[in-house]
C-alpha cells in the first residue's frame, strides 16, 4: 500500500491538477482569514472551505489514471480495490496535509481572544480543536468525493454536479459532524470557550470508512 500511495502521489505532482483546488483554497482563505481576527471564528471557515477541496482532490485522485493504467495497476497489487484505496488515501492525505498548514497559519495570525476581544483563548487548546475539526471536514469530504466520482457515477458532468450538492449538504445539514463541528468553533468563539469536535469526528470517520468501502468493493463490478 506504501508503494501504491507513493505512485497515486507522484501522479498528482506531476499531472498539476491538484493546483486548482489548492489555489481555490488559498483565494478563500485570502478572502475571510485576517491577521488579528478572533482564533476561533477563522479556524471554523479553515476548516469549512477544506471540505469541498478534500472532495476536489478525491476527484482527481481516482479519475487521474487512464483506463488501461488502471488495468495494469490493478493486476499487478491484486486487484481494483487496493488500487482505488491507494486513491483515496493519497487524496485524503494531501488534504489533511493542507489542512494542517492553514490551521498552523491561522493559530499565528490570528488573535487568542473571543468575538468580543474580552475572553482569552488558549492557543494550544483552540490549535487542537482546529485540527479535530479540520479532519472531520476532511473525512466527509473525502466520503461526499468518494460517492460522487467512479465507480458510482462515472459521467464527468453528474459527478460535479453530485459533488457540490453533497459538499454544501455535509455543510448545511442538521446532524453532520462537520456542520457540528465548525459550528462549535463558531459558537465557542461568541461565548470564549473551546469546544473540541471529538464525537463529530469520531462519525465523519466512521461515514468515511463506510464508504471507502463501499466504493472499493464496488471497483471490482463497475471498474
Amino acid at each position: 500500500m506504501t508503494a501504491l500511495i507513493r505512485y497515486q502521489a507522484a501522479l498528482l505532482l506531476r499531472s498539476q491538477r491538484w493546483l486548482a483546488p489548492v489555489l481555490l483554497y488559498m483565494a478563500f482563505l485570502g478572502v475571510g482569514v485576517r491577521s488579528g481576527q478572533p482564533v476561533l471564528d477563522s479556524l471554523g471557515y479553515t476548516a469549512a472551505g477544506l471540505l469541498p477541496v478534500t472532495a476536489w482532490l478525491v476527484q482527481v485522485c481516482v479519475t487521474q489514471e487512464p483506463p488501461a493504467a488502471r488495468t495494469v495497476v490493478a493486476a499487478a497489487v491484486g486487484g481494483q480495490p487496493r488500487a482505488h484505496l491507494a486513491a483515496l488515501l493519497t487524496a485524503l492525505g494531501s488534504a489533511a496535509l493542507l489542512g494542517a498548514a492553514a490551521t498552523a497559519v491561522v493559530l499565528l495570525i490570528s488573535e487568542p481572544a473571543a468575538t468580543d476581544h474580552t475572553v482569552r483563548i488558549p492557543l494550544p487548546s483552540a490549535g487542537v480543536a482546529g485540527l479535530l475539526a479540520t479532519a472531520c471536514c476532511v473525512l466527509l469530504g473525502a466520503a461526499a468525493g468518494a460517492l460522487c466520482t467512479r465507480p458510482l457515477l462515472h459521467r464527468r458532468g453528474w459527478s460535479i454536479a453530485a459533488t457540490v450538492l453533497a459538499s454544501l449538504l455535509a455543510l448545511v445539514t442538521s446532524g453532520s459532524p462537520a456542520k457540528y463541528a465548525v459550528t462549535g468553533l463558531v459558537t465557542g468563539s461568541l461565548t470564549g470557550t473551546v469546544h473540541a469536535p471529538v464525537l463529530p469526528l469520531l462519525g465523519a470517520a466512521a461515514l468515511a470508512t463506510a464508504v471507502a468501502v463501499l466504493a472499493c468493493r464496488l471497483t471490482s463490478i463497475r471498474g
